[in-house]
């Protein structure tokens, strides 16, 4: 996190705390009428999710024209393509997979568009039937899992949906604090995982340092089912020319024998198409004899087409960091904007903090304490849609109420300029109201 104030109303540096009760009610007055004429607009915006706009969608059209009917692959030696069967995925996908992932392609499975339905699948397969041989979940009491947050809503409401217990872990400039994991994980066997996007963390956009990898890596849990979730949803997702490097958990988990702590799992969502894409998830071979009985049931066969289709457009890895070239081209310059918005109207007032990520596709707000659900219902009369304050917490309660997830891809860059404009007005309007109070 990168702390910034910024006064820009009275043309001062000021922090709002240091104004007296008249100066915050004079600033009170001035922040609603420029808060009522956003009012007036008529807004409907929303940067509330991570959605790619039309614009990066475009790029990857050329995928729906990548196969011909004549194109003489559809039947290799390992099957027919076009046909059911294949339950783990076509070789040239794992191989795609293999290089963005740094893992062998002996080691994954290919699925559909989604990474989130194979997380929910392997909690599943763990909840009904157990992993490697261990009592299914279902069958214990008071399962916990271990949230990192500020953190992604869809991980936490996956294993709330199975009833676990969710426990906060805070989120520190290094990864989720390893101390409290470790003390969670290696003394409680109802531990039984935690969630981790290691590259540019959903929201604050943290790479997690070397040091924290190798104690995951590391780890000696009380459980002997405990799994390390591990989302790499942005592996490739960098927009700068000085990118985060993530050092490969996989091969730190081969050096210390651990390597049945992982399940790891990526996608072309945000590289393809959303709703088109391929998904992976690598695992030991322990536990990928565990999901082949559960997923040989679930499936006759992925998209075998679809995963033809990516590789034939793609090729390889150079073609997948092309695309990710021209993706940044559009995304880049709306995270600039957003830092810019910040920086011009917040910096220097003592209640906003925010993230300036390399890569990823959020930005992490931090308002003045006790705000955040004031600044989402400001901005939503107004116009615009943010996600809900508390989102990025286990059960959506963030203790601070200081939160906000920030997420610039989806709208254009005038669209943004304006949304974040009125964000800008409300942050502050909400931090007065809040002083005011006492």
């Amino acid at each position: 996190m990168h702390p910034s104030f910024y006064f820009m109303n009275l043309g001062d540096k000021i922090m709002y705390r240091t104004l007296s009760k008249e100066e915050l009610l004079t600033l009170q007055s001035d922040l609603q009428k420029e808060y009522g004429h956003y009012q007036e607009k008529g807004l409907k915006l929303n940067i509330s999710r991570g959605k790619p706009s039309n614009e990066q969608i475009d790029l990857a059209m050329g995928i729906l024209d990548a196969l011909d009917s004549k194109y003489d692959k559809f039947i290799t030696a390992d099957g027919d393509y076009r046909n059911y069967g294949m339950w783990d995925g076509i070789p040239e996908a794992k191989e795609l997979f293999s290089d963005l992932l740094e893992v062998p392609a002996s080691q994954i499975f290919i699925g559909n568009n989604s990474s989130l339905n194979l997380m929910f699948d392997v909690i599943s397969c763990a909840y009904t039937h157990g992993l490697c041989g261990n009592t299914p979940w279902c069958k214990e009491e008071n399962v916990k899992f271990l949230c990192p947050a500020p953190g992604y809503d869809r991980h936490f409401g996956i294993t709330e949906f199975f009833g676990f217990e969710l426990i906060t872990i805070p989120m520190l400039p290094t990864g989720p604090d390893l101390d409290l994991v470790e003390q969670y994980v290696n003394n409680d066997p109802t531990v039984k995982g935690i969630w981790c996007v290691p590259k540019y963390s959903n929201p604050t956009g943290v790479t997690y340092s070397d040091e924290t990898v190798r104690r995951f890596a590391a780890l000696h849990p009380a459980a002997p089912d405990f799994r390390i979730m591990w989302d790499n949803a942005y592996c490739v997702h960098d927009l700068t020319d000085t990118p985060d490097v993530l050092l490969n958990l996989y091969d730190e988990c081969c050096k210390n024998g651990t390597e049945d702590l992982l399940f790891m799992f990526a996608s072309t969502s945000k590289i393809s198409f959303p709703g088109g894409g391929i998904s992976a998830l690598a695992a030991s071979n322990n536990n990928m004899k565990s999901l082949r009985k559960y997923f040989s049931v679930m499936t006759i066969g992925p998209d075998k087409l679809n995963q033809l289709r990516h590789v034939l457009y793609f090729k390889d890895f150079g073609g997948v960091k092309a695309m990710m070239q021209k993706q940044r081209a559009v995304i880049e310059p709306k995270f600039k904007l957003c830092d810019e918005k910040l920086n011009q109207n917040l910096n220097g007032l003592g209640i906003a903090e925010w993230s300036k990520p390399n890569g990823g596709y959020f930005i992490s707000l931090d308002v003045l304490e006790g705000t955040a659900k004031n600044v989402f219902d400001l901005c939503r009369d107004a116009g615009v849609v943010l996600t809900d304050a508390g989102a990025t917490f286990p059960y959506g309660k963030d203790p601070k109420d200081r939160n906000i997830r920030l997420a610039p891809t989806y709208s254009s860059l005038k669209e943004l300029d304006t949304a974040m404009d009125l964000l800008c007005v409300c942050v502050k309007l909400a931090a007065v109201n809040k002083l005011l109070e006492g």
